[in-house]
């Protein structure tokens, strides 16, 4: 559907996924085009630029308002919703200092972080050994570290969710730092990187793009530690608004982010007979799911379910 407002936007692969739990089981292919919600536009209730979608069959849209969702749909009159997740889109207002932002946490909170941080000091050499990246050269060094790594995780070895590979990846990252828009870390242990965080620059606003670790040192909490150690130096630089934790809730996002708004993701799909299936075996499969898990919580066997799925 093409709109004299479109943007050119390439529509892309998409694998929509049927998953249980953090694994994928199955996967339909499908070309939609992205249509992405900054935190800005979430915050002001702006619509992005409409990508064109000549030869897709829909739009993958991510963190739409979910007071908007209306409003979306006008602009694609009969397209259908599919494959939806609502969820609180976290986030941290930067204004003030780091220890203004220590200050929002519970002094049990404050207590558990500090201890989180000692633990993983007292493994190492008894201080935190970070590295921040930020130059082309540096997010270069970054890249030939933290790609091996993210290899292991469980979000690229699950979820397909690890750190973009290949030439094109790395000449995006390096473009990026040349025009000071990316910020980047590496947590170490013992000389070796043991978790990574990747943060894209939108303005005033910093993306929470990549965040990974070493799954064989997760009793350390390297993820947590390397967010905080990285916060406060993000704090420190006086130059972002937000950080943005994007789609999706976890609790490592409720635990850090100060605010929050309700979203959306979901496809918009054109109304073929193929697109109608899938999103009818994607209800059916997500409502036995559902079924799957209240039976578990019931019958008391939630942990071991958990366990067994890798959540």
């Amino acid at each position: 559907m093409a709109r004299s407002d479109a943007v050119s936007v390439t529509a892309e692969l998409h694998r929509v996924g049927f998953t249980l739990g953090a694994r994928r089981l199955a996967s339909v292919q499908r070309q939609l085009a992205p249509l992405a919600f900054s935190l800005e536009d979430v915050l002001v209730a702006r619509l992005p630029d409409m990508p064109d979608l000549a030869g897709a069959d829909g739009l993958r849209v991510l963190s739409a308002p979910i007071a908007m969702i209306p409003q979306l749909q006008a602009r694609f009159p009969g397209f259908m919703i599919g494959v939806r997740q609502d969820y609180a889109r976290s986030y941290i207002d930067m204004t003030g200092s780091f220890d203004s932002y220590l200050a929002r946490f519970s002094g049990k909170t404050r207590s558990t972080l500090r201890r989180k941080r000692r633990k993983f000091e007292q493994a190492g050499e008894g201080e935190l050994a970070l590295t921040a990246y930020r130059t082309p050269a540096e997010i270069e060094t970054f890249l030939d570290l933290a790609v091996p790594l993210s290899r292991r995780t469980y979000q690229a070895r699950l979820l397909d969710a690890g750190l973009p590979e290949g030439p094109s990846a790395r000449a995006e990252a390096c473009e990026l730092a040349a025009g000071d828009r990316l910020r980047a870390y590496l947590l170490f242990l013992h000389g070796e990187p043991v978790a990574y965080l990747y943060l894209p620059v939108d303005g005033a606003t910093l993306v929470y793009a990549y965040l990974g670790y070493d799954p064989q040192h997760a009793s350390l909490s390297p993820g947590t530690v390397l967010q905080m150690a990285a916060l406060e130096a993000l704090f420190a630089e006086e130059q972002f608004r937000f950080f943005d934790f994007t789609e999706g809730e976890g609790a490592h996002k409720a635990l850090f982010g100060t605010h929050s708004a309700d979203c959306a993701s979901f496809l918009l799909l054109r109304p073929t007979l193929a697109n109608r299936a899938l999103i009818a075996a994607q209800a059916g499969f997500d409502a036995a799911v559902a079924g799957g898990k209240a039976l578990a919580r019931r019958s008391g066997a939630e942990s071991a379910l958990r366990r067994m799925l890798g959540r």
